[in-house]
């Protein structure tokens, strides 16, 4: 048995999962189904706030009042941090990604109706000094008497990667209820945290079912490289040895299309026929990636060995408005 670090609660859970009846039918492949992590909150809704359980459950342990992270302009991790922050009355500093001009609009007017302070850098900046500039904007906030914790990319960190161990715990329990085994678990991946704790607890915990990421940005073995990382760091937490291999971190490469946050018209099809053939919204960052890479290796054939796969909606609704005009511009 393994002892996890603490955390607070702020989602809700268990979140459902729901079996996907017409577009197994469509497919006439593996059965599939979703578990709606979309569901985990409204303003803190989607995987992250499972990570930031225990980020800010240890920023809180080490006496912190200011929460400091970064992302893209609609960063769903930079919103649910800055929801959390306003709910357990908390500072919340933003470094968010920006080529300027971004309309009010998505995750970024949330952030600001949390009242967040944002910092807004180049794309150029973000890549290679990211990390830095938050280490500029936590002196600044030392020098103005708050004590502030740092939050890397997505929660993606050691201890994050628990909010995914106990996902994982979650569903196992779940197969019990439902009397389903789940082959595959196939996940979007963008930072790497929600793969690493599903990972890590299906090796802690003896299970035998294959964790499928595709990734929307970067390459697989950047990916596999970065989980590697994690994992390492989440092990110092639990004090504990894992024994396993790169190549077992399975990414499904190929389907990042025109690259992070930036859609293609077949991806945007996909999300519209989804949304109409089983009523459930997809985001067009990572679940939508996610799935078309999906829907796409079951039409390849390269699915066949699976009976059941769980696909894990990690939320994103509110990225999906800023797109709001392509989606009628491609029909």
């Amino acid at each position: 048995m393994v002892k996890l670090p603490s955390r607070i609660s702020l989602a809700n859970l268990p979140t459902r999962i729901e079996k996907l009846d017409r577009l197994s039918k469509e497919l006439g492949g593996p059965q599939i189904y979703i578990k709606r992590d979309d569901q985990t909150g409204s303003e803190i809704s989607g995987n992250k706030i499972r990570k930031l359980e225990y980020v800010i459950k240890e920023a809180l342990e080490q006496k912190c009042d200011y929460l400091i992270t970064c992302g893209g302009i609609q960063s769903n991790h930079a919103r649910a941090t800055a929801a959390a922050a306003a709910k357990l009355g908390l500072g919340a500093s933003l470094v968010l990604r920006s080529s300027g001009d971004d309309p009010l609009e998505g995750n970024y007017l949330l952030d600001r109706l949390f009242g967040a302070e944002i910092r807004f850098i180049t794309p150029e900046d973000y890549r290679e000094r990211r990390m830095e500039i938050m280490e500029e904007v936590k002196d600044r906030l030392v020098q103005q008497g708050y004590t502030p914790y740092i939050i890397p990319e997505g929660a993606s960190n050691g201890i994050g990667t628990f909010g995914y161990y106990t996902a994982m715990e979650e569903i196992l329990e779940q197969e019990r209820q439902m009397g389903v085994t789940f082959d595959a678990i196939a996940l979007a991946v963008g930072s790497g945290g929600t793969y690493s704790g599903m990972f890590l607890a299906n090796k802690m915990l003896g299970h035998k079912t294959k964790i499928l990421g595709i990734n929307v940005c970067d390459t697989a073995d950047y990916f596999r490289d970065r989980i590697s990382d994690i994992l390492n760091d989440s092990l110092r937490h639990i004090d504990k040895k894992l024994d396993y291999s790169k190549n077992e971190i399975e990414i499904i490469d190929g389907y990042v299309g025109k690259g992070y946050a930036q859609s293609t018209r077949e991806e945007l099809a996909l999300i519209h026929w989804f949304a109409k053939l089983e009523g459930i919204i997809l985001d067009p960052v990572y679940t939508g990636k996610g799935m078309y890479g999906l829907v796409n290796e079951i039409k390849k054939g390269n699915m066949q060995t699976y009976n059941n796969i769980l696909y894990i909606h990690t939320g994103g609704l509110f990225g999906l408005f800023p797109k709001k005009d392509l989606f009628f511009n491609e029909g």
